[in-house]
């Protein structure tokens, strides 16, 4: 079986690290080799950046300096990560990859949705996951799991609560109008309820 490419997305708190986790697991009990990764980062030079990126005041940068911060690392993570371990016929499942950016940056700070597509065609060459999962939650809850977690990396977490709300509607508008492709999980139920629901998208998807 060939490589597979898998993303999970989502707003603040819909408990994609936990997701993707549960999920390389379960795949990896089928015999499948996987690599979990995440972004930004995913490779060395991907991780300084996301420091720059996820850490620090909300006005750190202005939204296309950001943009192009992203779309770095990302190329970095395409180029070092991703793309040697699909050549190798590993399956890869990252938290987070491009729609990310098109929520984030594009409906969450303004960036034009075209500006971004010229970007990630510069990047990435028409190169798209197999399959997204998008976990959706309503905002507040989200954010107070988020708030919950703790950490450093709370720079998009300080956005107000009309950015969380723009992006959330963001990822459900990718999700309409790339229906082959995406799979809208609902993030209010359990762990176990939650993996089970990605689960049976994964298996349905690639016949496993």
């Amino acid at each position: 079986m060939p490589g597979r490419f898998i993303t999970l997305e989502g707003g603040e708190g819909t408990g994609k690290s936990t997701q993707l986790r549960r999920l390389v697991a379960a795949l990896e009990q089928t015999g499948l080799t996987v690599v979990k990764t995440r972004e930004p980062g995913g490779s060395p030079g991907a991780e300084q950046i996301r420091k720059l990126v996820v850490e620090g005041e909300v006005g750190r940068w202005n939204p296309i300096t950001e943009t192009l911060l992203v779309y770095a690392a990302r190329a970095d993570h395409v180029t070092r990560t991703i793309g040697p371990a699909l050549a190798r016929g590993e399956w890869v499942v990252s938290d987070r990859f491009n729609d990310s950016t098109y929520a984030y940056q594009g409906a969450g700070r303004g960036v034009e949705r075209e500006t971004i597509r010229r970007i990630d065609a510069a990047v990435l060459d028409d190169f798209k996951p197999d399959l997204t999962v998008i976990l959706d939650l309503p905002v507040e809850t989200g954010l107070a799991r988020a708030d919950a977690r703790g950490g450093t990396e709370t720079r998009f977490e300080s956005f107000d609560q009309d950015f969380h709300e723009r992006m959330r509607k963001a990822f459900l508008d990718i999700a309409r109008r790339q229906p082959e492709r995406c799979r809208v999980i609902d993030a209010t139920g359990d762990e176990s309820q939650v993996a089970a629901a990605i689960w049976e998208a994964v298996r349905g998807r690639f016949d496993l």
